[in-house]
């Protein structure tokens, strides 16, 4: 088994894209039409890190309910963390784009991390090596 993709809720698709594929540097996997339950239309998008396996969902809130969970589908905590290889590389061209980081980078037993904000206001950890 392996994890094979796990849901944001967005606002907007395109601003969504945007952020993921630019500032991230994530891959566009899938943009489609679908329906959502009812028939109603929607997009099936699906980003992924380059070379990654599990890939995000991004799904526009539907409704009061959702729209509430965007930015806090996790009440707060960090809940999707984001490695790179070259930590300093990624955090400078991320800050560069315009990525909100709330804490600056840090040394933990695990190596480097830095909390920041997706476009929806969820919060992630880039992580690095020690």
């Amino acid at each position: 088994m392996h994890l094979e993709r796990i849901t944001v809720i967005v606002e907007d698709y395109d601003e969504a894209i945007r952020f993921f594929t630019g500032p991230l540097g994530f891959d566009l996997v899938e943009d489609s039409p679908s329906l959502t339950n009812d028939g109603r239309p929607k997009r099936w998008v699906v980003v992924r890190p380059p070379g990654g396996q599990t890939g995000i969902l991004l799904a526009q809130a539907d409704g009061p309910r959702q729209a509430a969970a965007v930015g806090d589908q996790l009440a707060g905590r960090v809940g999707f963390f984001l490695r790179a290889d070259d930590f300093a590389a990624a955090y400078q061209r991320m800050t560069a784009a315009g990525v909100e980081f709330v804490t600056p980078p840090r040394a933990e037993p695990y190596g480097q991390v830095a909390v920041f904000l997706d476009i929806a206001g969820n919060r992630w950890d880039l992580l690095g090596p020690a």
